[in-house]
């Protein structure tokens, strides 16, 4: 082949791979978004919304749940638990209000039978393409009052979208909402009745589920394609936590990374076996992990704060007094709310008040100081960013954007009607935002 020839077969490939990555769809797979850390690589959503601006469409939304909604190409994905007496499951609701004003607890929504549905909307005009009812009924135990027997999020990779909803069932779907697989874990026994909520990690073909409860507590790891269990591993001494697992690839070998009150844990995504624990986290750990250039990052902050910086690529056995832990920082540490992580910066919202962290993700050190967001409440969605701006919800549909980087900087404050518990998802230039009763699309056009 001449020299010419070559260099027009190399652009041919070029243009072909460019073509391939072109079609490519874009996408928000799992509550965390494409890189696992509320951050969207691509992203430009507007600055400034309310009601009747920059709202491309808003839709309800049955039932009540606290999971993220999931983006694919053209179609979002949500979750919810559909109460088939809602007489039955109002006078639940207030029976647990009447004990939370009485002081006593934990204020409890008592199990009444639940539709467990998986939703499937267009991304252009919020029409919905297909729902389906995973399974109908009871459940075995109740919630927090400010919680649902819908809390985990489903995650998708185009072929699949997988909808776990604990004690209740994981469901696999095909991107058409024919069922391809369940498989039914069992019974978790949760602190106080709080409820549920860790989602389940995808990647490539093995789906993995943190089973941490006041039972006998393990992780598992099944067959992303048929559901079939290929190991599970015992976490011994663990009491119930809400964290996502996060899968990560370091030097050819794929680990999921799992914090807990008792032990933060690294198994071998093949295997199983265990590679590294620490102690350290507080009780009732919730963020899921972040990851960044062969460091995890591990936080909680609920009867204490921890935030620890795994170095993996040193992490062996038991981590304590080992230089596998990079750094530790016990500050302002959140309880609800996962970390961001951004441009080599971690920001973290103190317990899940607007309390603002911005730490330098290689040294641990404050990029800033500690700061209040002025005219925002309790937060439990986790914020997200994008175009170089973060996006902060609280619980009343308050939100706050900011420049990020190491000054502080208020670009917008924002509204929206009802509560906002559940974490956006933003892709290309919309935003996705589940709120108790609606999902919104909200683009600047």
């Amino acid at each position: 082949m001449s020299p010419r020839s070559l260099v027009l077969c190399s652009v041919l490939l070029a243009l072909a791979s460019f073509a391939a990555l072109a079609e490519e769809p874009t996408s928000w797979p799992n509550w965390r978004g494409p890189l696992y850390s509320g951050a969207s690589p691509d992203g430009n959503p507007p600055t400034t919304w309310s009601e009747s601006e920059n709202v491309r469409f808003k839709v309800p939304l049955p039932g009540r749940g606290l999971s993220s909604p999931v983006v694919w190409g053209d179609r979002i994905f949500v979750m919810t638990a559909a109460s088939v007496d809602p007489a039955a499951y109002a006078a639940s609701q207030k029976n647990a209000a009447d004990r939370k004003e009485r002081q006593e607890w934990p204020p409890r929504v008592d199990p009444v039978q639940q539709r467990f549905l998986v939703m499937c909307f267009s991304t252009v005009d919020g029409s919905l393409i297909w729902q389906r009812a995973a399974v109908e009924q009871v459940p075995h135990e109740g919630h927090f009052i400010d919680s649902a027997w819908s809390a985990a999020s489903p995650v998708t990779d185009g072929k699949r979208v997988i909808a776990h909803f604990g004690s209740n069932g994981t469901f696999a779907y095909d991107m058409d909402g024919q069922l391809l697989w369940s498989v039914d874990l069992g019974d978790q026994e949760t602190r106080n009745d709080f409820g549920e909520g860790s989602s389940p990690a995808l990647y490539a073909d093995t789906l993995v589920i943190n089973w941490d409860h006041e039972g006998d507590s393990f992780v598992v790891a099944l067959d992303a394609d048929s559901g079939a269990e290929r190991w599970r591993a015992a976490r011994p001494d663990e009491v119930t936590s809400w964290a996502t697992p996060l899968v990560v690839e370091h030097r050819g070998r794929a680990q999921a990374v799992i914090p807990a009150t008792g032990r933060s844990r690294g198994y071998d995504l093949k295997t199983g076996e265990e590679l590294w624990s620490v102690a350290g986290m507080t009780v009732n750990t919730i963020p899921t992990p972040v990851h960044r250039d062969g460091k995890v990052y591990l936080a909680s902050g609920y009867r204490g704060t921890m935030l620890q910086a795994v170095d993996l690529g040193k992490a062996r056995g038991k981590l304590e007094d080992s230089d596998a832990l990079a750094w530790v920082h016990d500050r302002d540490t959140p309880y609800v709310p996962s970390l961001l992580l951004l441009d080599g910066s971690l920001y973290f919202f103190k317990h899940f008040k607007s309390i603002l962290s911005v730490l330098d993700a290689e040294s641990g050190q404050p990029r800033r100081p500690v700061e209040r967001l002025e005219g925002l409440g309790s937060i439990w969605a986790s914020p997200v960013a994008a175009a170089g701006r973060i996006y902060v919800f609280d619980r009343t549909g308050k939100a706050v954007v900011l420049k990020a980087g190491p000054e502080l900087e208020v670009l917008a404050r924002n509204e929206l009607d009802g509560v906002i518990d559940a974490t956006p998802a933003i892709v290309g230039d919309t935003m996705y935002v589940r709120t108790r009763d609606h999902l919104y699309a909200l683009t600047a056009r």
